[in-house]
């Protein structure tokens, strides 16, 4: 029986842990940016850590390079709204997914282990279509929220 707690805890603590990694880093940031998180911005600053679920704004001067956890690299082009859903990225098995939303502004992707090792589990979205990424590079251009 306490074998079997003891390994409850030792999941449940390594699950708190994957749960507080964050998601990528703010490499460079130019102009008016800034990151939403449960509702408060902070300027998006290089060396500042993005969470999931953070959300990405630029200004009309602004713009914003970010490098994932597993080497996505992305590139926030000015008046930009970009929100990281979900993002879990296992570094052993180079499993887990990543979903992001563009709901304005352009957003330079090159897409690094998640989409190689789980083709499937790496989608962006726009509001008016779904893009499934196996491994490559794009760039999506919302104008006017379309």
């Amino acid at each position: 029986m306490k074998r079997i707690i003891a390994a409850a805890c030792a999941a449940m603590a390594m699950l708190s842990t994957a749960a507080e990694l964050p998601a990528g880093m703010i490499k460079t940031a130019k102009g008016s940016a800034s990151i939403e998180r449960e509702g408060q911005k902070t300027p998006a600053r290089a060396g500042a850590a993005l969470m999931a679920s953070d959300r990405v704004l630029t200004g009309a001067d602004g713009s914003v390079g970010i490098t994932l956890r597993d080497e996505t690299l992305l590139a926030v082009g000015p008046n930009s709204n970009v929100w990281l859903e979900k993002y879990a990225f296992d570094p052993t098995s180079h499993e887990g997914a990543l979903n992001a939303t563009v709901k304005k502004g352009t957003l330079g992707v090159i897409s690094g282990k998640l989409s190689k090792q789980s083709p499937g589990a790496v989608q962006f979205r726009t509001p008016t279509s779904i893009l499934g990424v196996r491994g490559t590079e794009f760039v999506i251009d919302v104008k006017d929220g379309e």
